[in-house]
C-alpha cells in the first residue's frame, strides 16, 4: 500500500511518540507499505519550526534525514497536484492539508491523518 503520512504523523512515527497508535505504527511498519512524505510536509515542517512552534520538535533538514533513514520516500508537489486542489470541497481550509489530500486523491494514496476533517474528503483517508 502507498501511504501518504500527513505532517503530524510522520513527525510522531520519527519521534516515536505515544499520540501515534499502536494501530498506526503497525500500518506504517509494515512490509506491504511503502511510506511517503510530501514536500509540502517538509515545507510546514520548515515554516512552523522557524516560528518557534512547539509542535515541531525538529528542523526540516533533521527531520527529511529522519525520514530518510526510516526508509520514506518523498513526493514532490507538481501542477496536477496543486490544480487539483481547487475542486475540493471546503471540509478543511489548511492548505497544507489540503495539498496533501490533493495528492493522496490524485495519485493515488492512502492518507494517514489525526484530523477528523481531513477524513471527510474521501474513504481512502485512513484516521487514527
Amino acid at each position: 500500500m502507498n501511504l501518504l503520512l500527513d505532517t503530524h504523523v510522520a513527525l510522531w512515527a520519527i519521534t516515536d511518540s505515544p499520540k501515534l497508535s499502536k494501530q498506526a505504527r503497525e500500518i506504517i511498519e509494515s512490509p506491504r507499505s511503502s511510506i511517503w512524505i510530501s514536500a509540502a510536509s517538509i515545507w510546514e515542517i520548515a515554516i512552523k519550526h522557524a516560528l518557534g512552534r512547539g509542535e515541531m520538535p525538529v528542523s526540516s533538514l533533521d527531520a527529511a534525514a529522519y525520514f530518510r533513514e526510516s526508509g520514506y520516500r518523498f513526493l514532490s508537489v507538481d501542477t496536477e497536484h496543486a490544480t487539483s486542489v481547487e475542486n475540493l470541497p471546503p471540509h478543511h481550509q489548511d492548505p497544507f492539508d489540503r495539498i496533501l489530500i490533493a495528492q493522496a486523491l490524485v495519485e493515488p494514496m492512502r492518507l494517514m491523518t489525526h484530523n477528523p476533517l481531513i477524513a471527510r474528503y474521501s474513504d481512502t483517508v485512513i484516521k487514527i
